[in-house]
């Protein structure tokens, strides 16, 4: 079977036919938050049980340790400044590495209290930082370390690029997960991986549109997909606006009206993806174990 499968006309427009899915390197215990860095055109992803941030770099295909330890660091992000942004489980924080290499803790509480354990992140044109913070990293020390939640639930938050106060912009989710936005950046996407905790619980993205301020959003959101199997989690935003998400053990990708255009099967269980390459249009896939890489004709958003 082939590795790229063809639901929709649309997809056929975004993949190159003799273009095949790259397994790059393997030994990771759960890989996860991939970003990617134009200027060094290198690619970090966590390795969260391993406690350590990974580098591939395609200039010559080494793979090397990043940073040792993490933190349990999980989805990361690049600012509009090309600096790593980091959500880290053990630490309960979002942090942003500087271009000197050293730390700054960007938000690690809400109204006093700890969060559950940062999870993705992803940086508006504005500045703010929108990032998850379900219960992962404390539910056990696999991911990091049991212990107990000091916030009532599992929700988003938004940190102000000049205040730098911390909001919460979204709490009706079960475990929210990955985040995106359009490319407009008119709706913002979040996974919920609620089912991890309450057995039925459906896997979806939903769809919710951003206020007019562009600091909080609209009550009334809508389900955009819903995961037929396993579960969704880390995904991105191509320029013409459609999902390349991870399914179980696939990647699909969903049109912007929420058709299930186009499948990569990957045959592990799949964690997250970016976009990167000199074009932006090479889809890294961090699966359980691995990373993988698929060049296509979509482009990142952003």
């Amino acid at each position: 079977m082939s590795e790229v499968i063809v639901h929709d006309p649309r997809f056929q427009s975004l993949v190159i036919g003799h273009a095949k899915l790259e397994k790059l390197w393997t030994g990771c215990r759960w890989a996860e938050g991939p970003a990617y860095f134009p200027a060094g055109r290198y690619l970090v992803w966590s390795d969260i049980p391993n406690n350590r941030l990974m580098r591939f770099d395609e200039t010559d295909d080494r793979v090397s340790v990043f940073r040792l330890p993490s933190n349990n660091t999980n989805g990361n992000t690049t600012d509009r400044q090309g600096r790593l942004v980091s959500c880290e489980h053990l630490t309960r924080r979002v942090t942003r590495t500087e271009h000197d290499g050293s730390l700054t803790v960007l938000a690690d509480r809400f109204d006093g209290k700890r969060f559950n354990s940062p999870n993705d992140v992803v940086v508006k044109s504005d500045g703010s930082i929108w990032f998850s913070d379900p219960t992962y990293g404390i539910d056990s020390d696999y991911e990091g370390l049991s212990q107990t939640p000091e916030i009532d639930g599992s929700h988003v938050y938004r940190i102000d690029p000049d205040t730098h106060a911390v909001t919460r912009v979204i709490a009706d989710r079960v475990r929210p997960n990955g985040l995106a936005f359009s490319p407009d950046e008119r709706l913002l996407y979040v996974t919920d991986t609620g089912r991890s905790h309450v057995p039925g619980h459906p896997v979806t993205i939903t769809a919710y549109t951003v206020a007019r301020d562009g600091r909080s959003v609209e009550a009334g959101p809508a389900v955009f997909a819903t995961c037929p199997a396993g579960f969704y989690d880390g995904f991105r935003v191509d320029t013409g606006g459609n999902i390349w998400t991870s399914a179980g053990t696939s990647v699909f990708c969903y049109a912007p009206d929420g058709t299930h255009i186009g499948t990569i099967a990957i045959g592990e269980i799949v964690g997250n993806v970016c976009f990167g390459g000199i074009n932006r249009n090479r889809l890294y896939i961090c699966g359980q174990t691995s990373l993988y890489s698929l060049f296509t004709k979509a482009r990142a958003a952003v």
